[in-house]
């Protein structure tokens, strides 16, 4: 056992220091605090401190007051300022940059408000929307005021319709719930999705890298191949565990320190305000079983290749399961409850997410979550005991080796073995 052990703190260890993973990591988490810190950032290189002003020319000297309220209320980062100049003054001020557009209002034949907004470039949608959406708020209010409505009576056509959401089915989620699940099983399924490929794919790599250099013949006559395979395994997944925690405790400092610069804050923008324990302990139970089920497939996909450019050939198949995997995933944020959705959580493969996003998304009995792990861990069972198998006599066999008739004579010399 003592072997087992040196193996797996080797694997960790020397992961751990390698240039790869310290760059890769560093990165991560460079762009984790560049998107928690998004809104600094844009304010840094805005030279208006993210303020947008924009020249009206009110030609009808009537518009300019309410069309400046309505804009006001819907967006306070645009400074409306009434210009005085001609029309093309107020071009040149724009192309001059002292102003990000200019809109001209003025009355149609019907004597209701209309407009041109004029500048460099048309590409910022955002700001032609909340002008837009400002001006028609006033040509409502004016043609109301034609047809002799009251403010009372406008406010009533205006009013939204009462239509609310009810669940039939006994303890199921309401609408707020679903929407903070929703997001943190998008959040969560990313995790999942990236950590099992990288680090299914960094397992293999291992493996092949070994063989490639000559050194599994020395650690073949020491130790067993199969005391190999799962002593990587769990070295790489306590490598992943490091690395992830890095960067939640990263993400989570700046999400924090940053609230007021998101909207309304992390918990209310990712829907983590009061997350169910029930749902963290299944994303951890979903995760680790999800590693190790694509880890055990890896790495004997890995011991196949004697050369490390034949490893991304070889592990293709896993990774488009992972994809699909996930792409089921994303269709079932919107469906969690489509049968489909429900048959494919029962799919080994697919279950690490799907069946994760069913838990997160929708009140299932605990017995159907239960089924899956079961599943999901008798798959495990059975791949690695195969897995192992394959890994027994695929790391002696050498040369030209990408294909998975190899798998049958590993198999062969495991036998002979």
């Amino acid at each position: 056992m003592n072997s087992f052990w040196i193996i797996l703190f080797h694997t960790y260890f020397n992961k751990l220091k390698s240039k790869s993973f310290i760059v890769t990591t560093l990165l991560t988490v460079v762009i984790v605090l560049a998107l928690t810190n998004i809104q600094n950032i844009i304010n840094l290189f805005d030279e208006n401190g993210g303020q947008e002003k924009v020249a009206v020319l009110d030609e009808t000297g009537q518009l300019y007051e309410p069309f400046k309220q309505q804009v006001k209320t819907i967006n306070k980062d645009i400074q409306l300022t009434l210009y005085k100049g001609s029309d093309k003054q107020a071009e040149q001020a724009v192309e001059k940059g002292d102003y990000q557009g200019i809109i001209t209002l003025r009355f149609n034949e019907e004597q209701l408000p209309e407009g041109i907004f004029k500048a460099m470039s048309i590409a910022d949608s955002s700001l032609f929307t909340d002008l837009e959406t400002s001006l028609q708020q006033v040509k409502t209010m004016l043609a109301a005021s034609q047809m002799n409505l009251t403010a009372a009576q406008l406010q009533k056509l205006y009013e939204p319709v009462d239509f609310d959401k009810v669940a039939l089915e006994k303890n199921a989620k309401t609408e707020e719930e679903l929407n903070q699940a929703r997001g943190l099983v998008y959040i969560l399924l990313f995790i999942i999705y990236f950590a099992v490929i990288m680090y299914a794919n960094m397992i293999a790599m291992e493996v092949a890298t070994e063989k490639s250099s000559r050194v599994m013949e020395i650690l073949i006559s020491s130790v067993s191949p199969i005391k190999q395979m799962f002593a990587k395994i769990l070295g790489i997944g306590l490598l992943s565990l490091t690395q992830l925690a890095v960067f939640l405790i990263v993400g989570y400092t700046s999400f924090k320190k940053n609230m007021d610069s998101l909207n309304n804050g992390f918990s209310e923008v990712f829907g983590f305000g009061d997350i169910p324990g029930a749902t963290i302990f299944y994303a951890v139970v979903f995760f680790i079983l999800g590693y190790f089920l694509y880890a055990t497939l890896a790495a004997f996909l890995g011991s196949l290749v004697s050369r490390i450019e034949d490893v991304q050939q070889m592990i293709t198949p896993m990774t488009l399961l992972v994809v699909a995997g996930f792409m089921i995933a994303m269709f079932g944020l919107g469906k969690p409850d489509a049968p489909f959705i429900t048959v494919t959580s029962y799919i080994p493969f697919f279950t690490p997410m799907i069946m994760f996003l069913r838990v997160g998304m929708l009140t299932i009995p605990v017995w159907e979550a239960i089924l899956g792990i079961a599943i999901l861990t008798a798959t495990i069972i059975v791949l690695a005991v195969f897995g192992a198998r394959v890994y027994r006599g695929g790391v002696l066999m050498y040369g030209k080796s990408n294909s998975f008739k190899d798998i049958k004579k590993a198999l062969q010399l495991t036998k002979n073995d």
